[in-house]
């Protein structure tokens, strides 16, 4: 079905934005130490390391996201716990950066950050509600219940 390519695709793009955030991040943090100047009194040495260390751990961050997909298309199973959370928060992230992206980049980058968002969701929600076992179509459905008592059965004359 459509599944696990989902969970393939999540995975891949994921790991590929962990490298990305890392690079533009580090990126970043090199002009700003080559540049030596002060940013409203901030030490350029400061803003330099602090922008390095957000692209490593906004980058293991994607990358534990990506591992988390990547682990879901190999067992083909639901994520559950700290992997499920880690997958919302992904999405969630995903909805502000296309929020953000709208406003100071274009519509392009908003767009990239809407197809990531999807993509999570899809993930999310393909494997929301799926049965663990299959189910017998001619079996009885459980309403939890117990079975109903029968009558005591007529005592017989001898």
């Amino acid at each position: 079905m459509v599944r696990r390519p989902v969970a393939w695709i999540v995975a891949l793009v994921l790991f590929a934005e962990a490298l990305g955030v890392l690079a533009v991040n580090w990126f970043l943090g090199v002009v700003v130490d080559r540049q030596d100047m002060s940013l409203a009194g901030l030490d350029p040495d400061m803003m330099s390391v602090s922008s390095k260390i957000g692209g490593v751990v906004f980058g293991l961050y994607f990358a534990l996201c990506g591992l988390v997909s990547l682990l879901v298309a190999l067992r083909d199973r639901a994520p559950a716990g700290l992997g499920r959370v880690l997958l919302i928060s992904a999405a969630v992230v995903h909805a502000l950066l296309g929020a953000f992206a709208w406003g100071l980049i274009g519509w392009t980058a908003f767009l990239l950050m809407v197809v990531v968002l999807a993509l999570i969701v899809l993930l999310l929600m393909t494997y929301d509600g799926r049965p663990e076992k299959p189910v017998d179509p001619a079996a009885p459905a459980d309403s939890g219940t117990p079975p109903p008592l029968s009558p005591p059965a007529a005592p017989t004359a001898p």
